[in-house]
């Protein structure tokens, strides 16, 4: 079963993110750009071949320190706290909340690129209330869920394998030009990794609906109906779930700085405003808690019933 260590230095990195955040500066995750984009410099060419080793081998890099630090003592709570990034994404989502409520559109556009990739300078009030609460949802499940899920199954290196996978999907996972072929791997290799954690999300919203005043129904109905429309498999499980939840509706004409794109709408309430970025906060919150104690709780009735089904000599 998951050991008692684990578990415990799990749950201190989340509440190291909470109190601490992330590091103002040498953040890990920002040090591992910095070297993937210097090998990307190095192996780049418009080849799917070339872009499964680059991935494997940055990947792999970070699989074997997690093997090489994972019995250190601490080491998986610094690792928590290094790559789960709940904290950061519920400030930044409340913290443009509150800006629009205030009416500084300015400050609020100024913390859209945080969240997400749309072009800020194009979307108004009700524009950057929407963008923030579907990044808040999608993110929750990629920035918190995700890397609590694989901390709990595979430790030390599952949370350094994930984030690694992760940032590099968002560096080089684009269907584009340049990042069709080489960026494939990276892709794909990132929607395998959530597809499970996302799901995990999508129950643990619907579950904890009333948190937000919201109804576990209309959560199911929304994944259910929308999910499954939605451009990305496991995006669309956060979001509509989320939507759901929220009593909102999520999706439409969506500005990305390379273009538009005419998204489904999940949910059937009504359009997203200021407010609701801090009820949106608040459910990432209830979710990152749940998803971890729900994950320990799976993985430690698992590996006891492996281990009782094993003959015994």
């Amino acid at each position: 079963m998951i050991e008692p260590r684990r578990a415990t230095e799990l749950a201190l990195g989340v509440l190291a993110d909470e109190l601490v955040g992330d590091p103002a500066r040498y953040h890990p995750v920002a040090g591992f750009g910095t070297l993937a984009q210097a090998l990307e410099a190095r192996m780049y060419a418009p080849s799917r071949l070339r872009g499964v080793a680059y991935t494997a081998i940055l990947v792999g890099g970070a699989v074997a320190l997690g093997c090489a630090a994972r019995n250190v003592p601490g080491a998986t709570a610094i690792g928590t706290w290094a790559v789960v990034g709940g904290a950061g994404l519920r400030k930044v989502g409340a913290g443009l909340g509150a800006d629009l409520e205030r009416g500084d559109i300015g400050g609020a556009r100024a913390l859209l690129p945080s969240l997400c990739g749309r072009d800020p300078s194009v979307l108004d009030t009700a524009g950057l209330a929407r963008a923030a609460t579907e990044s808040v949802a999608e993110n929750t499940s990629d920035a918190a869920v995700a890397p609590l899920f694989w901390g709990a199954v595979a430790g030390l290196p599952g949370l350094l394998a994930y984030r690694a996978a992760n940032t590099l999907d968002a560096m080089v996972g684009y269907r584009n030009e340049r990042y069709g072929d080489f960026g494939w791997a990276s892709a794909r290799l990132d929607d395998v990794l959530n597809y499970v954690p996302a799901r995990l999300a999508g129950a643990v919203t619907v579950a904890l609906a009333p948190a937000v005043g919201g109804a576990p129904s209309d959560a199911v109905r929304a994944w259910r109906r929308d999910a499954a429309k939605h451009p990305s498999p496991n995006a669309g499980v956060a979001e509509a779930t989320a939507a759901g939840a929220l009593g909102l509706q999520l999706g439409g004409r969506t500005q990305y700085a390379h273009g538009v794109e005419l998204r489904p709408t999940l949910g059937d309430g009504r359009a997203p405003e200021p407010r609701d970025l801090a009820r949106a906060s608040r459910l990432s919150l209830a979710v990152e808690l749940g998803a971890l104690a729900a994950t320990v709780l799976c993985v430690r009735i698992g590996r006891r019933a492996v281990r009782h089904a094993r003959p015994r000599r």
